[in-house]
């Protein structure tokens, strides 16, 4: 449980920090909150050469409100996220998908950045910034540039981050009228990890569903997005309870979920069925 050698930098800036994710490499690791990075390193499963420390880089912590989205930054705690009052307001779904993770210790110290920088399938934030159609906005050598949400998970862990690039924040789409939203996360304890996770964002239209997105957690190699689930919401009647059950029917299509000690695969894919009707309901009352 003691992680193997490596050398400690602390970037004062982004443009810092870069310089030095340029100077050294994929033998670096970019260091804010640990939670993610700091088991790996100890069980050996990571090991870099040079951590780059930049948890106390000014500037990118706060919620902006930009007009029709809302700008967080990737150093925001996972905590002062779950009681922002802006992030509440306009786009609560996230705010309260934070709520859910871990324990407070963890909320305490644990980042935006960091959960989704991680690439970790399992983990809350991904999935909702999926189904809020949410970009991503890195910081490298060359400049910055934008990666949508659908490109920005590429496989288990993995993300299209490249080792000299940084996330400096996280655009979503501020919800309006007529959205409801719903996060349903299933596990044993509340510091575990999610069996299975839903989020849904539905926009209602004279009594019909007008869009519906979802995103999976723990699903599959990287969070997920059901599209049969929302081909079969779009234009159905909002209070017909049969329709939605069936359309929850195609949640586990195109999914590889994972089988280990606390589920098999089929039991994840029979559960995401119940989580995604669940998440549904409630974004249809809300």
């Amino acid at each position: 449980m003691i992680p193997a050698a490596f050398d400690y930098e602390r970037a004062d800036s982004v443009e810092a920090a870069v310089q030095l994710l340029s100077q050294h490499g994929d033998e670096a690791k970019l260091l804010a909150g640990g939670h993610s990075l700091l088991p790996l390193m100890k069980l050996r499963l990571a090991r870099p050469s040079v951590l780059v420390d930049i948890d106390r880089i000014d500037g990118l912590s706060s919620v902006r409100d930009t007009g029709d989205a809302l700008e967080i930054g990737a150093l925001a705690r996972i905590g002062d996220l779950a009681e922002d009052a802006t992030l509440k307001e306009h786009c609560g779904i996230l705010a309260y998908a934070c709520g859910q993770v871990g324990d407070p210790q963890v909320r305490h110290r644990a980042t935006l950045g960091g959960s989704v920088s991680h690439g970790d399938p399992a983990s809350d934030p991904p999935s909702v910034l999926l189904a809020l159609d949410a970009t991503f906005v890195a910081r490298g050598p060359g400049g910055e540039r934008t990666v949508a949400a659908s490109d920005f998970f590429t496989g288990l862990f993995e993300t299209a981050l490249a080792p000299d690039e940084m996330l400096t924040a996280v655009r979503v789409p501020k919800l309006g009228a007529g959205s409801g939203w719903s996060y349903q996360k299933f596990h044993r304890r509340q510091i575990d990890w999610a069996l299975v996770g839903v989020a849904a964002v539905v926009q209602r239209d004279d009594g019909h569903i007008g869009s519906a997105r979802i995103g999976l957690t723990n699903m599959g190699l990287t969070p997920l997005r059901a599209p049969g689930v929302e081909q079969a919401l779009a234009g159905a009647d909002a209070s017909d309870a049969a329709a939605l059950a069936s359309a929850a029917e195609h949640a586990p299509e195109g999914t590889s979920p994972p089988s280990d000690t606390n589920g098999s695969a089929e039991y994840r894919r029979e559960l995401s069925k119940v989580l995604v009707r669940r998440a549904v309901q409630e974004a249809l009352a809300s």
